[in-house]
């Protein structure tokens, strides 16, 4: 396989720490599919499915597994309030390319209040000081990518879309074209945004009780739910 200049370029099981398949997650078919025949890895990996479907497990666990913090931040983030973690990141073997940057950043939604809190309480020696709480959510979540998203590394989102509007979506999409330009970056992110699951280059994977499944844009479900629902959406109003 030839060697490429993003960071990862596939997930494996650690042979030394093999997870017991009626453990969870190992139990959710997209971690057992993983497990049992790996993962190769482009720059960019665009995860969609439902709610519980495994998407925001996997995500978190290359976060942990590459060495972010898991309720977001860098490799130097040592942000911790309640540990929720699946534990699947002690069975995930990371096959990195050779000479590849080490840096990253992880962004995911549901823990941002207290991620910026624990900015604010440390803020950087190299990035001015951003005022977090006194903007609003998708400001200063949009604020955290502009700025921290900078060069080469592996650049991780879990959700992003629920800090963000239609442009805010678009604005994050315009930050994530620009670090893949370079060739050297790779970014993985989970969604439920069909805008963000646009991202140019990006492979996407279906994630549902199949496990996981290659597919175009214009075939997931996700956008033909979106489209149905914009053409007429009295039509899912009245069976609510």
């Amino acid at each position: 396989m030839p060697l490429r200049d993003y960071p990862i370029r596939r997930l494996t099981e650690h042979p030394a720490h093999v997870l017991d398949r009626a453990r969870w997650p190992a139990v959710l078919p997209p971690v057992a599919q993983l497990l049992d025949e790996g993962l190769e890895l482009t720059a960019a990996t665009v995860l969609v499915g439902e709610n519980g479907s495994g998407k925001s497990t996997l995500v978190e666990a290359i976060a942990e597994a590459y060495g972010l913090s898991p309720e977001g931040g860098s490799t130097g983030a040592r942000h911790s309030t309640r540990p929720s973690e699946s534990g699947l990141a002690d069975h995930l073997q990371l096959v990195r390319n050779a000479g590849t940057t080490r840096r990253g950043y992880f962004l995911r939604a549901e823990t941002m209040h207290g991620f910026f809190t624990y900015l604010e309480a440390n803020p950087s020696t190299y990035l001015p000081d951003i005022p977090f709480h006194d903007m609003s959510h998708g400001e200063s979540f949009l604020g955290l990518a502009v700025d921290r998203f900078r060069g080469d590394g592996l650049w991780v989102l879990d959700e992003p879309e629920s800090a963000l509007s239609f442009a805010g979506c678009l604005s994050l999409l315009a930050v994530l074209k620009d670090l893949l330009a370079s060739g050297k970056s790779q970014v993985i992110m989970s969604t439920h945004s069909p805008v963000l699951a646009a991202l140019p280059g990006a492979r996407i994977l279906e994630v549902g009780p199949w496990g996981l499944r290659q597919r175009e844009w214009e075939g997931l479900d996700l956008v033909r739910n979106w489209r149905s629902f914009m053409d007429s959406p009295q039509r899912y109003l009245r069976h609510l």
